[in-house]
């Protein structure tokens, strides 16, 4: 059985009904919007159509239809309409980016934070690797013998600490004049054209340990953590304000899947590929949102892919509405951006 125009405009009536109230909808909902022009015994026998194709649900007998996660994936690539941002969203977002920030991870923060003011759903945001902060300090602490502490620090703030491996004749003297050569000629540089540039640029008595320099910072990328700092995420304690995490137990996973960073960095960094996502329900691979639909967007400075941030809220989320708004900030933060890196 196909769906006919008739049985679409009744599933999107449904939908969007559902998305604002959150209650199972009746024939006589819908017949009291004014939008439908057929009999409630007609629109009565379409949803039951509808059910029987797995469209709706039926959650009591009696009850009014909901829409299963087959009429929400229906709904997002065929039937819903474009949402227009009011100018006093337009505005409040404008507000976040308005503003000089001080630093990329800092507008990701920013960022996240609108996020879930905005839409009153979880806000995660995927922050750029090293490559994209500016060097402040690099310096090189020796440890065990042929061991040495690489500390990092970027306009960020510290952004990483590695154990490195260090060549047995290179002594603490030779480790602090290498520290202070790359912090002298590279400050205020972006990481990701220190390692291109090095080689070139050392010259003079360093040019002996170029080779270890280079592998230095080598490691330093290939080591990179995956830590609670590569994702920022914000209003967690947002979907307890939805009726479907009434439950303790339900509310609970969430949670705890929220704060599982490294299943949100894999999320994110696959979205990243991605102008945007939209996962629903059993179609996200972690456990914990299977209850939940992810809507993502990428950030790109010239093109170039730097990370992935989105939302998570319900199933029944106002999918045209928060893919508004991801546009918009998509758009504020690749202007930011830009206009940061190219700050050199």
């Amino acid at each position: 059985m196909e769906l006919d125009s008739r049985k679409l405009q009744i599933l999107r009536a449904i939908v969007d009904e559902y998305i604002l109230s959150a209650s199972p909808v009746g024939s006589k909902s819908l017949t009291r919007s004014g939008d439908m022009k057929w009999s409630s015994a007609t629109i009565r026998n379409e949803m039951a159509d509808l059910e029987m194709l797995g469209y709706l649900a039926q959650p009591h007998t009696s009850a009014g239809r909901i829409p299963s996660e087959k009429a929400y994936r229906l709904y997002v690539d065929q039937m819903m309409q474009r949402a227009h941002l009011s100018e006093e969203e337009s505005r409040l977002l404008s507000g976040y980016f308005r503003e000089r920030v001080n630093g990329v991870d800092a507008v990701l923060r920013e960022t996240a934070k609108a996020l879930s003011e905005i839409t009153h759903y979880t806000a995660v945001v995927l922050m750029p690797d090293i490559g994209v902060n500016r060097l402040r300090h690099l310096q090189l602490v020796p440890l065990a013998e042929g061991k040495a502490l690489a500390v990092i620090v970027t306009d960020a703030g510290v952004a990483q600490n590695s154990v490195i491996d260090v060549p047995l004749d290179l002594g603490a003297e030779e480790l602090e004049r290498i520290s202070k050569a790359i912090t002298s000629r590279f400050f205020n540089c972006r990481m990701s054209t220190v390692s291109s540039a090095l080689v070139r640029e050392l010259g003079g008595d360093l040019s002996n340990r170029a080779g270890f320099v280079e592998s230095l910072l080598s490691e330093i990328r290939e080591n990179q953590p995956r830590d609670r700092r590569m994702v920022e995420l914000s209003g967690a304690t947002n979907m307890l304000e939805f009726p479907e995490y009434s439950d303790v137990n339900k509310a609970k996973t969430f949670l705890a899947t929220v704060e599982q960073k490294d299943s949100m960095y894999r999320m994110l960094k696959k979205a990243s590929n991605m102008e945007f996502t939209v996962t629903i329900g059993s179609e996200n691979e972690q456990e914990g949102f299977q209850d939940c639909s992810v809507v993502t967007a990428s950030y790109r400075v010239n093109g170039t892919p730097f990370g992935s941030f989105g939302v998570i809220g319900p199933t029944r989320m106002d999918y045209a509405r928060v893919l508004s708004i991801l546009k918009n900030v998509q758009s504020n933060l690749s202007t930011i951006l830009q206009s940061y890196l190219k700050e050199e």
